[in-house]
This record gives structure tokens, sequence and C-alpha cells, in this order.
């Protein structure tokens, strides 16, 4: 038999959105807590499973839009979106948990805990996945960034993916809200418990598991190096002041080459350029055996301008070029998108990619496949989500199984390996003069569950919570039947 909604105080309603609000305002911002995000969901869960349908639809709604809204300031302020865009990117996800708390609710008063616990998950998950796949950013704002300082739970991204670890978050509040709900059964309630208990378990054991095997098969020493500040466009070589930039590019990787470094990467944009032909920096890779990867704008076609990251390898006779495959609609429409991945020669397999690639779960398949140990990444940030989008970037490293060197301009200097691990990280943000650092990169031959199964675990948790749908409107036919008799 299941339960019905409790008779609840007037400031139940408030209370429950005003602490999951804070939860999610702080768990899931630019910096979270990661440990916030966790319980963020409770108070309102709790809620939802004593109350009317409509004050849970509405309570679940002013949750999630009050707490989304921490990120009002930099989409609206520093990204500069749109009015309408800022405030629609707020609104859709508290709009589409009213389906995933309504679903919850509906379990949890008909007595099935067990369902109700996993529908939270998978619900949450199925939609992320939905709207990750339609929208132009990609996966940017999913809440399983929330989790990158938590080395263990970030190891499920290795098996299922980020899917899988914010999967993993949403479990445990949505597993606490319904056995606590009013007038469940006691048998009901232990099943539930330990099937989350298990899951949870399982994932974290496992995390714990793969952080310590982690031999490395080689290393690496890796030099990253950024000049100037936000204020600095794209240093034109056909200038005096780009020609003065590409000689301070020079003397700062000549630098990082006497200290050790084997490769140097550059950041996104550093250069404007008009043919890859760039005589400094062949001459400094040839002479010092070190390669080079710099960012520029690539106008050696006029016709279809490139955000390109150009290679310089020792005693080549041409420069290798990648093209942005991913631009960020409104500032980069001047582009031409690339459309083929690219690997270097030689040893460890190295591959290259561009800031905003690095928001799509495409770009760790694809690498995964192409057996990537080592992926270098030019990127330029917004100053304030410095360190959310380099730590984008770590996560696909975990997916796909390889190690990233990433210099951002305004954002982080950051070496990460394929378990996730920040081996170094410095900042360029505020920093007009140069940022850079060097040190030795663990590489593994890692071939991850991920890199086979790709997004499933996102569409089957889609399905898998459509289906518990379902099984209401059968359960409902069913009673009406029965009393009909």
């Amino acid at each position: 038999m299941g339960s019905r909604p409790d008779r609840l105080p007037r400031f139940a309603a408030p209370l429950a959105v005003a602490l999951t609000a804070l939860g999610w305002w702080f768990g899931t911002s630019l910096q979270p807590l990661w440990w916030v995000a966790w319980l963020a969901p409770l108070p309102l869960l709790v809620y939802v499973a004593r109350t009317r349908a409509g004050p849970a639809a509405l309570a679940t709604f002013a949750a999630f839009a009050i707490g989304g809204a921490s990120m009002w300031h930099y989409m609206h302020d520093v990204v500069r979106l749109p009015l309408a865009a800022t405030v629609a990117a707020i609104l859709a996800p508290a709009l589409l948990m009213m389906p995933v708390t309504l679903l919850f609710r509906a379990l949890t008063l008909r007595g099935r805990l067990l369902a109700a616990t996993f529908s939270v998950p998978l619900a949450a998950t199925g939609l992320s996945w939905v709207g990750a796949s339609l929208s132009p950013h990609g996966t940017y704002g999913h809440l399983a960034y929330s989790q990158m300082e938590a080395l263990p739970v970030l190891q499920v991204a290795a098996v299922a993916g980020l899917w899988g670890v914010g999967f993993l978050v949403w479990l445990p509040a949505s597993l606490l809200a319904a056995v606590t709900a009013p007038g469940v059964g006691r048998r009901g309630r232990m099943l539930a418990t330990v099937s989350g208990a298990l899951v949870l378990s399982f994932s974290l054991g496992y995390g714990a598991w793969r952080l310590h095997d982690d031999e490395a098969t080689t290393r690496l020493r890796v030099g990253l190096v950024t000049i100037g500040g936000s204020g600095d466009a794209e240093a034109d070589l056909a200038t005096a002041d780009g020609d003065r930039m590409l000689s301070r590019y020079a003397n700062e990787i000549d630098r990082l080459a006497k200290d050790g470094a084997e490769i140097v990467v550059a950041p996104e944009s550093a250069l404007l350029l008009r043919s890859h032909g760039v005589g400094a920096l062949q001459e400094l890779a040839t002479r010092r055996g070190i390669r080079i990867l710099i960012g520029a704008e690539d106008h050696s076609d006029p016709q279809r301008k490139h955000n390109a990251a150009l290679v310089f390898e020792p005693g080549a006779a041409e420069t290798v070029a990648y093209y942005k495959r991913h631009l960020i609609p409104g500032f980069e429409d001047r582009y031409t998108p690339g459309e083929a991945r690219v690997m270097l020669p030689g040893v460890p397999r190295t591959g290259v990619a561009i800031c905003k690639d690095l928001d799509f779960t495409a770009t760790s398949r694809a690498h995964a496949a192409l057996g990537t140990q080592l992926l270098l990444v030019p990127a330029w940030d917004f100053n304030e989500d410095a360190w959310l989008h380099g730590r984008m970037a770590v996560m696909r490293g975990v997916e796909g199984g390889f190690a990233i060197a990433r210099t951002a301009r305004d954002g982080h200097l950051t070496l990460s390996d394929d378990r996730g691990r920040v081996i170094a990280e410095t900042s360029s943000v505020g920093n007009t003069g140069t940022a850079s650092l060097i040190d030795e990169l663990p590489l593994r031959s890692t071939r991850t569950p991920y890199s086979r199964w790709g997004d499933a675990f996102g569409w089957l948790s889609l399905i898998a919570a459509t289906l518990l749908a379902a099984t209401l409107g059968i359960h409902a036919r069913t009673g009406e039947s029965q009393c009909q008799r």
C-alpha cells in the first residue's frame, strides 16, 4: 500500500526550496563545493514525497531556478549571452527537473521505493544527455563537473562517462528521501537501502582501486606557456607588435627547452598569421629537438579562416595544422570549423584539440579510438570560468584514458593524467606578463570501458526512466479495471 501526502506546516515549502536552492547554488557554481552537490536535492525531495503534485512541481521549479541563478553573472555579464538566452539557460534545467521530481513522488506514493530511489538519477541523467546532445555548448554545466576534486567518484567516468558521475551524485539524496517517506513498508525500505548502498559502494570501491592501479608506461617533460592578458588580441605577424610577441614566445619556449621540456604548448589564438611557415618557431623546434604547439588565427586562406593549432616538429618540412571543430556561437562565426582529427607522428601517441572541443564527449571517444596517450590543448577562457573549463577538459581525459596538457589564456595552465589528477597547474588570470610551468607528465596506454560503450549510459538512463513512468500508467489502468470488477 502506498503512502499519502502529509499535512505539512506552511514553512515546509519555502524551507525546502531555500535549502535546495542554496545547495544547488554552491554545489554547481563555477568553483563548486563537491560535497554540497550530493546534499542539495535532499530537502526538496523530502518535501515532494509529502505534498500534492502542484506544489511539488512549483517548488522544484523555484529551487532549481534560484539555485541555477548562480551562473547569471557569468553568462550575462562575462560571456555576454543575450538576456533571453541567459534566462533560458537558467530556467530550462529547472523546467526539466519538474517531471523528474513528479515521477519520484508518484513512485514513492505508491510504495515503490526501489523504483523511486533510482528514478531521480535515471531521469536526471537521461534528460541531461538529451540536453547535451542538442546544445551547441555540449556538456557545459553538467552536474558531474562538480565532482572534479572527488577523485574516487571521478573514476566512474572511465566506465559510464560523466553521465555515470552525475547519476552517482543524484543517488544518495533520492535514496534518503525515498526511505524516509511516510507510510512505507519495512521490506521496501530495506530493499531500496541495500540496493542504493551496493551501487554507491561498488562505484566508490572501483574508483579507489583505479587510483592505485596507475603504473605509468612512460613519462614526458612538458612545458606550458602563455603571454599577455585578456586585453591582448591575436598578435598579427605582419606588424611590429606581432613580431615582438613572437619573439617573446620564442624566448620563453627556448627557456623551457633548456629546462628539459620535450613538448611546449602555447595558448589558443596567440598569433594571427597568413602562412603556416613561422621560421622562428620551426628553427627553434629543430635546434632544440622539441615539439612546439601554438594557437593561431589562421588567414592562410582568406575565404576560409580557421581557429588553428600549429605544431612545429624538429626538422619537419611542413607545419602540422589542426582546425578547431567546435566553435563558440557568436564569438567565432568568422571561422570555418575543422573536420579532421589530428594525430602527431611518433610515440607516445599524441593528439591535438582546441578549447571548446573538450566540451563534447565525442572528443574523448574519438581520441580513445585513435589510441591517444596525450592530448595537447591550446585554450582561451573567460577568467571567471578558469577552474571549471579547465576541469571539463580533465574529465575528457578520464573518459578516454589519456593525459592532457592544456594552456589557456585568461585561465589555467594544467597538466593532468588519465585518472584526472592534476600534476601541475598555474594561472594566467589577471596576468599581463608571462605564465608558464614545466613538469613531468605520466602517460599510460589506457583503454577505458567508456571508450567502447560511449554515451550508452546516458541514453539507457533515459529509456529506463521512461519505462518507469510508463509503468505508472499501466498500474493505474490495472487498478481501474479491478475496481470495475
